[in-house]
C-alpha cells in the first residue's frame, strides 16, 4: 500500500465548505451570491443557505455542475440532494449543513427566499 493511500481525507468543515460552494460559483461568473446563516432561527431547515443567480438557465446548470464537480474533487463530499437540474430555473443542492439555491434571474426574484428569511445574519459576496 503506498504513503498516499495510507492518508487519511480530513472531513471539510461547513466553513471550508461553504468558501469552496462560493468559489465554485464565481468560477462561473455566478451573481448576487449571498449567504445566510440560518444557524440562530428556531424553525430553520438547515445552517446557511448559499444563494447566487445565472442570466440563463445554461449558466444556472453550469454553476451547479462546477459546484458538485469541485466539492467532490476537492472535499470529497457529494450532495445528499439534487432537485431542479432539469429545468435550471431553480437548482437546489443539499449538503445537509448547507442548501445551496442557484437561480435563474427571474425566478429567484419570484421566489425570493431572502425575504422570507429575513432574520438571518446575511453576507454578501462580490460579482465576478
Amino acid at each position: 500500500m503506498n504513503s498516499q493511500a495510507k492518508v487519511k481525507q480530513r472531513k471539510l468543515t461547513t466553513e471550508e465548505l461553504n468558501e469552496l460552494i462560493i468559489e465554485s460559483i464565481q468560477d462561473i461568473k455566478g451573481k448576487q451570491v449571498v449567504k445566510l446563516d440560518l444557524r440562530r432561527l428556531e424553525d430553520a431547515p438547515t445552517d446557511f443557505f448559499i444563494i447566487c443567480e445565472g442570466d440563463s438557465t445554461t449558466q444556472v446548470k453550469a454553476i451547479s455542475d462546477n459546484i458538485q464537480k469541485r466539492v467532490k474533487e476537492e472535499g470529497r463530499v457529494l450532495p445528499s440532494h439534487v432537485e431542479g437540474e432539469r429545468n435550471a430555473l431553480w437548482i437546489c443542492l443539499d449538503f445537509f449543513t448547507t442548501a445551496v439555491h442557484v437561480f435563474y434571474r427571474d425566478t429567484r426574484s419570484f421566489y425570493d427566499l431572502e425575504q422570507l428569511w429575513s432574520d438571518a445574519r446575511f453576507t454578501e459576496y462580490e460579482s465576478l
